[in-house]
């Protein structure tokens, strides 16, 4: 089962995605206004359970930031040992994990542009798998995290490269340009530990393999980034974390290959689902 934020003739809903179209769920749970909301109520089976059966109520539609009101998404940075040597600084694996806040104002759905500002043209796609908690925790024990874990969904973590160098100790401003980024196509329910420990994740630009790499090989396991993260904050159900991505990205080649208008950009998890993106500039 496949659960998106979608718009229908100028209406926003949440609903179960069909291979024929998409069915609106959200009617039948107003107590759960959005999908946030769902996912905070431990929810999914019951949208899944309604799901069952019943008829595609859009066929025509588009998608939206799969949780468009999320309040907290997490990034974890240089995340696969091929990153950390792209740097060429020498350093050996550090012995924590780089994290960086994002907000969901920065990020599209699947098949929408991602947005590339006048001020800067240095925009730049990650590739990664975003995790979606689903039970409260504190101090989780990595051999429990799994248990916190209710959907998987996919990032485009796209970044305008010069940004991130503005200041001496922070990415912040370079993470989040309006619409820079994708999250979507929807959430998969996350049910067996080889959703995540056998993954395999790709992106391409147009039609180029660029990123090709598995989530076993990661520096800090996601079972190590939910510990971590929830060692110094409560995670909540509906938190997101995007969880590294390969080397790749645009900015490590010789010279950069930065997005541009008419780019199509895809991200793809076998079990998870294609996210594809194309960008363009902002109209201003």
């Amino acid at each position: 089962m496949k659960f998106a934020t979608f718009t229908a003739e100028g209406e926003s809903f949440y609903g179960a995605v069909m291979d024929a179209g998409a069915v609106a769920l959200s009617p039948d749970f107003p107590h759960w206004p959005t999908l946030y909301d769902a996912i905070a109520a431990g929810g999914l089976d019951d949208l899944a359970q309604a799901a069952q059966g019943r008829a595609v109520t859009h066929k025509d539609f588009a998608y939206d930031m799969v949780m468009p009101n999320a309040p907290r998404i997490l990034c974890v940075g240089v995340n696969f040992p091929d990153r950390n040597a792209e740097y060429k600084d020498g350093s050996a694996q550090p012995k924590y994990m780089s994290l960086f806040p994002r907000f969901a104002s920065g990020f599209t759905g699947h098949n929408q542009p991602l947005i590339r500002p006048p001020e800067n043209h240095t925009l730049d796609y990650e590739g990664e798998v975003a995790i979606v908690i689903g039970k409260a925790g504190r101090r989780i024990p990595a051999v429990d995290a799994y248990d916190h874990i209710a959907a998987l969904t996919l990032c485009n973590e796209g970044t305008i490269r010069d940004w991130v160098r503005h200041a001496k100790f922070n990415v912040t401003q370079g993470k989040n340009w309006d619409r820079s980024g994708a999250i979507g196509p929807w959430l998969v329910p996350f049910t067996d530990a080889d959703q995540l420990d056998k993954a395999r994740i790709q992106t391409h630009v147009n039609g180029e393999l660029r990123q090709d790499d598995t989530l076993d090989r990661m520096m800090f396991p996601i079972r190590e980034e939910i510990a971590y993260i929830s060692t110094f904050m409560t995670l909540q159900p509906g938190d997101i974390i995007v969880t590294g991505t390969p080397t790749g990205a645009g900015a490590r080649f010789d010279p950069p290959r930065y997005l541009a208008p008419g780019d199509v950009v895809k991200v793809s998890v076998e079990g998870i689902g294609t996210l594809r993106n194309t960008v363009e500039d902002e109209a201003v």
